[in-house]
């Protein structure tokens, strides 16, 4: 056996030394060859070329002539100019495109990368103390937009957010801290995302959200501290995700006015946080900012049918104006404020208004009732903004190369928590449809509740619909609630868990 493998060795040199030569093998791309096909070529695959959309033409570029210098204006064309070669795929960075050539989600290691937060931290984490509750709630709802299972932390999330809830109501963002809207908001977002409202003092927490109601209509974030528009919406939410009586409590301060419910005045003190840019502002005379805006909408979506109350408290046709603004040219996601950079952050933030947007400005149509069945609401679906836009800047410029995963304000920031839940939101909010279900009951007749939040449907986007994106099946994120920024089965979940209200 040696000797006949010696002898063919032998033979195989001498053919390469008789016939060694270098030739250039001809490319896939040429248009003649000769002899027989490279064994396997014709069944390869060829890579997908796509023409860049509209927005990222020469074209488009041209009709922007700013030669008035400012900080600004020098970083969004620095920004611009770090997205163009990623929005373009001129450069890939090695990400593997799908077959539209565009990357594809990383959701396997987006989901990684937000595990490792709900676990034991580094000490350079100790300045997010106040913030604890907030990586609960990215964490846990970024990995269930993935379709992660997120029960496994049910135990311990409830073990970690008892010492931060306060006896007198509310959480807190670290031990001993003092409540706070935000971090009761977030707290009570990531226990609802695990199913574990149950550790919630209901009846401490209505005490204590009396405490931050005020005479005019608002909310304060926390005791004497700032009263915006945040604070309107994290209390709604609570209110309502936990069926709190929505009758004020006696000792609340805002009854000396002669205020009885926590709805009284809101809707009218939402109205003055609306700018003559037609954006809304964090409080009165303020500036205007992409978050208050969705803050502003979803809370009046609690309170009642968005065709109804936005419309009566807000100039929607001015807002719809001042928003569409937003969404930058040519990277195609949303910047938070006017002649600011994008950030991928407000594709949750602006992104997820245009949802509540459409259905304020969708009547609703009922069909005749038949038979005794209960009438049921036909939308026509409305489109304002660029959802293929939105998409592509998410998948181009927000996703790193590499093992890790997380996605990220724009290509020169690094991946957090933040950036990746809101930016899955966003992608939810631009693959999929929601509705307001007419036909639901605003509130319940037993318990008061404000039920208005709970008629929201989700409808996935169709093939031809995902196709048009220009995204595959496995880039798909779940639907997301409008309204609550959790999935729909949390919001269900809680809804029947608080339906009898009594504490």
């Amino acid at each position: 056996m040696a000797t006949t493998d010696t002898a063919a060795e032998d033979a195989l040199d001498e053919l390469l030394r008789d016939k060694a030569r270098i030739a250039e093998l001809p490319s896939d791309d040429d248009e003649e060859e000769s002899g027989p096909p490279f064994p396997g070529k014709q069944c390869r695959a060829k890579r997908v070329k796509p023409e860049p959309p509209a927005w990222l033409s020469e074209a488009t570029f041209s009709l922007f002539h700013d030669d008035y210098k400012t900080i600004s204006s020098e970083a969004i064309a620095k920004t611009t100019a770090e997205c163009l070669p990623l929005l373009t795929i001129r450069d890939a960075r090695g990400l593997s495109l799908n077959s539209h050539g565009l990357p594809h989600l990383r959701t396997g290691q987006h989901a990684d990368f937000l595990r490792q937060p709900l676990g034991n931290l580094p000490a350079g984490f100790a300045v997010m103390d106040a913030s604890r509750p907030w990586l609960f709630y990215w964490c846990t709802a970024g990995q269930s937009f993935l379709g992660e299972d997120v029960s496994i932390y049910r135990e311990d999330l409830i073990h970690t957010v008892r010492p931060l809830q306060n006896k007198t109501g509310g959480f807190g963002g670290g031990h001993g801290q003092l409540s706070h809207c935000a971090c009761t908001y977030a707290t009570l977002l990531a226990l609802a995302t695990v199913g574990g409202l149950e550790v919630v003092d209901r009846e401490a927490m209505w005490h204590w959200l009396g405490t931050v109601k005020q005479v005019d209509g608002g909310f304060r974030m926390a005791i004497d501290a700032e009263e915006d528009i945040r604070g309107a919406y994290c209390a709604m939410t609570a209110l309502t995700l936990l069926n709190l009586p929505l009758e004020l409590p006696p000792d609340c301060p805002a009854r000396e006015a002669g205020l009885t419910h926590f709805t009284d005045k809101l809707g009218e003190w939402i109205s003055t946080c609306q700018t003559y840019e037609g954006g809304i502002s964090s409080a009165p005379n303020h500036e205007v900012h992409g978050a208050y805006a969705f803050c502003a909408l979803a809370c009046l979506c609690i309170l009642g049918p968005p065709h109804d109350t936005i419309p009566k408290h807000l100039d929607v046709e001015a807002l719809i104006h001042c928003l569409t603004t937003l969404q930058t040219t040519p990277e195609g996601g949303f910047a938070g404020r006017t002649n600011k950079l994008v950030d991928a952050c407000y594709s949750h933030w602006v992104g997820g208004c245009w949802a509540l947007l459409e259905a304020a400005i969708t009547p609703p149509h009922h069909n005749k009732q038949q038979n005794g069945k209960t009438p049921t609401t036909v939308s026509k679906p409305i489109s304002l903004w660029n959802r293929e836009a939105l998409v592509r800047y998410l998948l181009t410029c927000c996703q790193q190369s590499g093992p890790k995963g997380g996605m990220r304000d724009k290509p020169s920031a690094r991946p957090d928590g933040y950036h990746t839940c809101y930016s899955l939101s966003g992608l939810s909010a631009a693959m999929h449809h929601y509705a307001y279900d007419a036909a639901g009951l605003d509130k319940d007749a037993v318990s008061g509740r404000l039920l208005a939040a709970f008629n929201w449907k989700g409808r996935r986007g169709t093939e031809s619909e995902l196709k048009s994106l220009k995204v595959d099946e496995v880039d798909v994120v779940g639907l997301v609630h409008p309204v609550f920024v959790i999935g729909f089965e949390a919001v269900e979940r809680a809804r029947l868990q608080f339906e009898k209200g009594e504490f």
